[in-house]
């Protein structure tokens, strides 16, 4: 009891400074427990719950499952959520393009249109070209899948649709997909067009093989050489160049020099041994030269390569 009559009552000050520092530590922890709490908080139902901020978080990191997953529980209670309606659709066209299952990516593509379609409708002036331009992308895509071509012409008119009300296409492949577009619906010298443009910014080998064959379609087989001689001595991808020695052939064959087509359609052959194609070229060469016997040989060796080729089942037949 005499601590307490000590002069300048020193012990006071030290129990309340004791006090003050227990406090202290009291409210530091407090704040730290509120601070986990909230921060988990914000990560459960923010970063990584039903959120507009974690739809684009997860964007940035280009994870369309994640994307689409979480877009569609939000679509679950909130249909006419129009951000995530244009995540859902985008997320579900990445996903579309990406998967090797066609019957997949034909649903996910569905999935792509409705919602994006839907967000539409709803969209801030500034929003929908891009819209519009990822709408024309998912129908030339679903167009490009299907067995019978009943969506080119909706590519078309929404990619035009995002090119007139100012769609900036930093891709630049507008062009590119307005010509593949035009080329299903048989237009070609709208393809031919687009194409053009589109060879302004990138040319590339599948570019110039497309022109050449709309060229080929118009019949202008003079100017569809030229743009098969511009294909890169180097192409990797065997399609192309089969396809680019297939149509050589056809043109040879259209100016009589069969030597020069029988070359292209050997190299196919080359290649790839059950090219029916190449052997119904072969086939059309003999027949042009009047050895109808060689000619249907090479037809049969079609059929035996690919059992359905029409233009050699065709021949074969008016030939009986």
């Amino acid at each position: 009891m005499k601590l307490n009559i000590l002069k300048n009552g020193v012990v006071k000050k030290d129990a309340k400074i004791a006090q003050k520092l227990i406090i202290g530590a009291i409210f530091l922890v407090v704040v730290s427990i509120v601070t986990i709490f909230v921060h988990k908080l914000v990560d459960t139902y923010i970063y990584n719950g039903k959120s507009v901020t974690h739809l684009q978080n997860e964007w940035k990191n280009s994870n369309y499952q994640k994307v689409y997953n979480v877009s569609s529980e939000i679509l679950k209670t909130k249909p006419f959520h129009n951000t995530a309606l244009i995540y859902h659709g985008y997320s579900a066209f990445f996903l579309a393009i990406s998967d090797n299952d066609t019957v997949k990516a034909q649903t996910y593509l569905d999935e792509a249109i409705f919602n994006i379609r839907l967000a539409l409708q709803n969209s801030k002036s500034r929003t929908i070209p891009q819209l519009e331009y990822m709408l024309g992308k998912a129908y030339y895509h679903k167009n490009s899948m299907s067995t019978y071509h009943y969506y080119a012409d909706l590519a078309v008119l929404y990619l035009n649709m995002a090119v007139k009300h100012g769609y900036k296409n930093p891709e630049k492949d507008i062009p590119l997909y307005l010509g593949l577009s035009y080329a299903s619906l048989g237009m070609t010298m709208e393809s031919i067009s687009a194409f053009t443009k589109a060879l302004l910014t990138d040319e590339t080998d599948l570019l110039l093989l497309s022109i050449a064959e709309q060229y080929y379609n118009a019949g202008q087989a003079v100017a569809a050489e030229q743009y098969l001689f511009r294909i890169s001595q180097d192409c990797k991808d065997e399609k192309i160049i089969n396809k680019t020695h297939l149509l050589l052939g056809k043109i040879y064959i259209e100016h009589k020099k069969y030597e020069d087509a029988e070359k292209e359609f050997t190299t196919i052959l080359e290649n790839n041994e059950i090219s029916g194609d190449a052997y119904y070229g072969l086939g059309v060469i003999y027949d042009s030269m009047g050895d109808v016997v060689k000619a249907r040989s090479y037809w049969r060796k079609a059929l035996k390569a690919e059992p359905n080729h029409a233009e050699s089942l065709k021949k074969l037949s008016e030939y009986k």
